[in-house]
């Protein structure tokens, strides 16, 4: 439905309809605050910064026509609210990871990630000059929103254990947080899977709610704390190679701003994309080691359970197939892997791997 579909009439336009010719479309006058709801605790690290950041960004880019009054979980609505506040109208926007809304849709995973997917570059190539964008826009039209990625928290590491992981059949049983698609792949290996918002991770741990947690990685999980209550921590997920966070708006609140405030709402989601992944990724590297200075065993899961995550995952996957948008989204992701992987192998990677050897 088009929501546009009115005229503003008055007597010029009223003439200038009848000679044929569309008036201009009527936008909200003088200066606008809109309600920004998030899934994120005030104050987690990177993810409330990365939500704090394109407010902040919109109010500024706009010399304050357009205000972003930013509500943390809870503060309005639960973090996991956030996607039907905006729907409905209670909340203007959100800043989320949209994969927390697989229930309303199984394709908003890709504008998180799903498990063995894409990189911060192949979602960035895919997203910004692929047809990510357009089918994100295709996603939100169905839910009324108008919706953008606007952070990246880099690749996500394995997550904290209460105990070794050996083999596939470890986690049988595990009581384990995981939201998205990933969190359904690891179902099928026998995980007890919960989908706990971030804020409430560090309780469940420590009380023995769970028996184990993915997060983000080494910044973000230090500064959570889970060192504190287990020290085994796998570094390398197949859930979330680069999950990139999402900014949705109601749409007919986005459709009623000016072309200038549209434009600002998407390029202050761009830009948080970029200053978000440029934020976890300067951080990772020295709370990596910090945490291992503390006594954190840093480990790899073997081969056997790389193996029974990608089955699990091509199950996981497969299941959606028979929704048409689901399908359509994940053909053209895959696509976008292969046309980009083989050279960023080639060259990157290449590189790297001298670099590293060369320099030691």
């Amino acid at each position: 439905m088009d929501r546009r579909s009115f005229l503003k009439t008055s007597a010029l336009g009223g003439s200038a309809a009848a000679a044929g010719t569309l008036a201009a479309p009527a936008y909200a006058q003088g200066n606008r605050t809109l309600t920004m709801v998030t899934t994120w605790g005030r104050g987690l690290a990177g993810v409330h910064d990365s939500a704090q950041f394109v407010a902040d960004a919109i109010t500024s880019m706009s010399d304050g026509s357009l205000t972003i009054d930013l509500k943390a979980a809870g503060e309005l609505v639960g973090a996991f609210e956030v996607f039907d506040a905006v729907t409905a109208g209670q909340a203007d926007m959100y800043h989320a990871a949209d994969y927390y809304f697989v229930s309303q849709h199984p394709g908003y995973a890709y504008f998180t990630a799903v498990p063995f997917g894409m990189t911060p570059q192949e979602i960035t190539n895919w997203y910004y000059h692929g047809e990510g964008q357009a089918l994100h826009d295709e996603l939100g039209q169905i839910f009324g929103l108008k919706s953008f990625i606007g952070g990246n928290t880099g690749p996500q590491s394995g997550g904290w254990f209460n105990k070794e992981i050996k083999g596939p059949e470890d986690f049988n049983g595990l009581k384990f947080r995981m939201p998205g698609l990933g969190g359904k792949a690891l179902g099928k290996l026998g995980a007890s899977v919960q989908n706990i918002p971030g804020s409430e991770v560090y309780q469940a741990l420590s009380s023995g709610a769970i028996d184990g947690t993915e997060w983000i990685g080494p910044w973000a999980d230090e500064k959570a704390g889970f060192q504190e209550i287990t020290k085994t921590y796998y570094t390398a997920g197949f859930h979330e190679p680069g999950a990139a966070l999402s900014v949705a708006t109601n749409r007919e609140v986005f459709e009623s701003l000016s072309p200038a405030h549209q434009k600002i709402i998407e390029m202050a989601s761009a830009a948080g994309h970029q200053w978000s992944l440029a934020q976890f990724m300067n951080n990772n590297g020295a709370a990596l080691q910090r945490l291992q200075s503390g006594g954190v065993k840093t480990l790899e899961f073997p081969d056997s359970v790389w193996d029974a995550f990608g089955q699990a995952t091509k199950e996981t996957l497969d299941e959606f197939m028979g929704d048409e948008l689901f399908a359509k989204i994940r053909g053209s992701v895959e696509a976008s892997m292969k046309a980009s992987s083989g050279w960023i192998t080639k060259s990157e990677g290449a590189y790297r791997t001298q670099r590293d050897r060369v320099l030691g």
